[in-house]
């Protein structure tokens, strides 16, 4: 590393000070007084420890860097500018503009060198903790010689009150993850004004108690987050958390440690006053002094020199150690067989199941053929049939297996498989219960923003659940999930469909995707002879017809079987029935209007049959169509019972099909 003296050193914070100061200031928006605060702390991180390379921001055993206060975004974007990533000083200057690189917080498919989507608070250290167990799942398969990489990040005061980092880190410390380095930016200041008004507890007792390592410095003493930062770094078998004491907006004449330099801009005689206090130009902005870019180009230099040796070893690996490097060849590709879907449909067992038992067993299969695949459940595995076998559970000190206990902590579960899913290696999944989706949404919603391949496995699907009740009885959530843009949601109607949407979910590369699966069996469907398995994947398809038919029932998952036995009920007064399956309404909706047409002939009358909320089925079935499904909550019940209760017999539907299909007179 070279050799940085004092005056170089003050002159390359106050550039990343003035730089995030200045962007925030021609946007009109944004968050100064953090970047400001933080530029000591980032220099010191990326100068000292961050191993990176502009030119090739994805190597993949670079060291990660997450800004879990996304807010303070300013100063990612200067510090990537500065070490020479592909954003320019225009780019900074458009901070917060349509069509930017520099969107008001970090978004990672958009801006080169930003390793998460953060911005909603405790996200960001959460998906750390994702990446390092990532790091170190791939360290048990290629060998910690070939795998060097490590996490580091700065989290907020907000970012430690979200409850998802407190679950997350309680899982980084149950497991050890010493490659997970922290630092917490204690400035005691939020936008209502100090944290005290609601925030009291000691964070740095609650650490040690998760299993960390902590130290207390003052985050505006070099001296200090240098040898906090070393002694981070060569401690093994804790995560840990540099606690740093700072003062937000440092430098602003009337604005340092107060919550006016928080969430607006400073101003323009504050601005001023900042940059007479520095010594800065008063006359310029967006300044770069003399000798800043060289700094950061040779320590980038020396990222360069680290990737160009990891790259030499990874090279000889087919020599030294085959077996390593046919595995990473697979997994770094995140390789999935061409014909993965006949080979899911082979495995998928032709009986009356539950279709979370048969995805089950369909997973195991994929499990085979898709070394990349990892995952868990929220303490639910006997329940939700994911567990891999023939593979041991990852625990600390022993991360070799494919299996995750993520404890009773959905939240975390979703935010620390995002996090897997954007370290090279994995294709993570997390299962519980759908009712249970409510507590990961703001994750299933940042994977679709970020085009990450999550798959999240939701089992107990319906009101069918039965007898717990309504607390534990999805109703809204199947369509809540659609509604999220970039989510496939796949509700599978048997053994049949849960290979295709397993086939659907490793397929698919740039969004998460949903699994809803029954608690309560299902019977195998019939299709009709000659039946291409891959029209499956186009989301809705035919599955019984009709000549000439008059009537189109349109049905999912527990349903679909439903509106197969009502059909010759329908068929016997006169109706001419096509029954058609759509276990993702995104998937059919992407297709070309001449086979969405050729599915849904216009106007046919449609009946879409679900049991959750009806009005959203309007898209597919029309102002005039029908739908028949459950508005309002559940009950306790044998889920025979509910049905019954609830008109989602063959007769009953027959009924409301018929009484609808007759109009007002009926």
């Amino acid at each position: 590393m070279q050799n940085l003296d004092a005056a170089a050193t003050e002159k390359a914070v106050a550039t990343i000070r003035m730089l995030a100061v200045d962007g925030v200031e021609k946007a009109n928006s944004g968050h100064p007084g953090t970047p400001m605060a933080l530029a000591q702390i980032a220099f010191e991180i990326w100068m000292r420890e961050l191993r990176y390379d502009p030119k090739a921001p994805s190597w993949p055993d670079r060291d990660r860097f997450v800004l879990s206060c996304g807010h303070a975004s300013m100063l990612l974007y200067s510090m990537l500018h500065l070490s020479g990533y592909e954003l320019s000083l225009d780019d900074l200057k458009q901070f917060r503009q349509w069509g930017s690189k520099t969107p008001g917080h970090p978004e990672v498919h958009l801006t080169p060198g930003v390793e998460t989507t953060t911005g909603p608070l405790g996200q960001g250290i959460s998906n750390a903790v994702g990446m390092a167990l990532a790091l170190k799942m791939r360290a048990a398969r290629l060998g910690a010689d070939l795998v060097g990489a490590r996490v580091f990040g700065i989290a907020s005061d907000g970012d430690l009150m979200e409850g998802v980092s407190g679950e997350a880190s309680s899982i980084a410390g149950h497991l050890g993850l010493d490659n997970l380095i922290f630092f917490w930016d204690d400035n005691k200041i939020t936008i209502d004004g100090e944290t005290d008004l609601a925030f009291s507890e000691d964070v740095r007792k609650r650490y040690e108690a998760y299993g960390w390592a902590t130290w207390a410095i003052d985050g505006h003493d070099a001296g200090q987050i240098q040898k906090a930062l070393a002694e981070a770094v060569a401690l093994s078998g804790k995560p840990k958390l540099i606690c740093a004491k700072t003062r937000i907006g440092i430098g602003a004449p009337t604005k340092e440690n107060s919550s006016k330099a928080h969430g607006e801009p400073l101003g323009a005689a504050e601005v001023k006053g900042t940059k007479e206090k520095l010594g800065w130009p008063t006359d310029q902005t967006f300044y770069v002094p003399a000798g800043v870019y060289e700094l950061f180009s040779a320590r980038a230099a020396e990222g360069r020199a680290t990737r160009e040796a990891w790259e030499a070893k990874m090279a000889a690996l087919p020599q030294t150690n085959p077996e390593a490097a046919a595995l990473w060849q697979k997994i770094s590709a995140r390789e999935v067989p061409a014909d993965i879907l006949n080979e899911l449909c082979k495995a998928a067992p032709q009986k009356d199941a539950a279709t979370r038992v048969s995805a089950g067993v369909v997973e195991q299969r994929a499990a085979a053929l898709v070394p990349s695949l990892v995952g868990g459940s929220a303490d639910l595995n006997p329940s939700t049939k994911t567990f891999i076998e023939g593979s041991p559970t990852i625990m600390k000190g022993s991360f070799e297996g494919r299996n995750i206990h993520f404890g009773i902590r959905e939240h975390a579960m979703g935010a620390i498989v995002n996090g897997i899913g954007l370290t090279e290696g994995f294709i993570p999944f997390g299962s519980t219960f759908l009712v249970f989706a409510d507590y990961m949404r703001p994750t299933i919603r940042l994977a679709a923003l970020s085009e990450i391949q999550s798959i999240f496995v939701f089992t107990h699907d319906s009101l069918y659940l039965g007898e717990d009740g309504p607390t534990h009885q999805p109703v809204e959530q199947v369509w809540s999930l659609r509604l999220i843009p970039n989510v496939d949601v796949v509700r599978p109607a048997d053994a049949l469909e849960c290979a295709a949407a397993w086939a659907h979910a490793l397929g698919r590369r740039k969004g998460p995707t949903v699994l809803s699966l029954t608690r309560q069996n299902v019977p195998p469907l019939d299709r009709p002879t000659g039946f291409d398995n891959t029209v499956m994947l186009r989301g809705g398809y035919v599955l019984s017809d009709a000549e000439s038919p008059t009537v189109v029932l349109v049905a999912t998952g527990s349903e679909v079987s439903l509106a197969v036995a009502a059909k010759p009920l329908l068929e016997a007064r006169g109706e001419r029935v096509r029954v058609v399956s759509m276990p993702c309404v995104e998937a059919f909706l992407r297709q070309d209007d001449a086979y969405r047409a050729s599915v849904l002939p216009p106007g046919i009358p449609r009946a879409a049959i679900e049991l959750g909320v009806t009005t959203p089925w309007r898209a597919i079935v029309g102002t005039d169509g029908l739908v028949i499904g459950h508005d309002g909550f559940g009950v306790s019940a044998p889920y025979k019972v509910i049905a019954k209760e609830l008109g989602f017999v063959p007769e009953a539907v027959a009924a409301t099909v018929r009484a609808w299909r007759k109009g007002p007179e009926a």
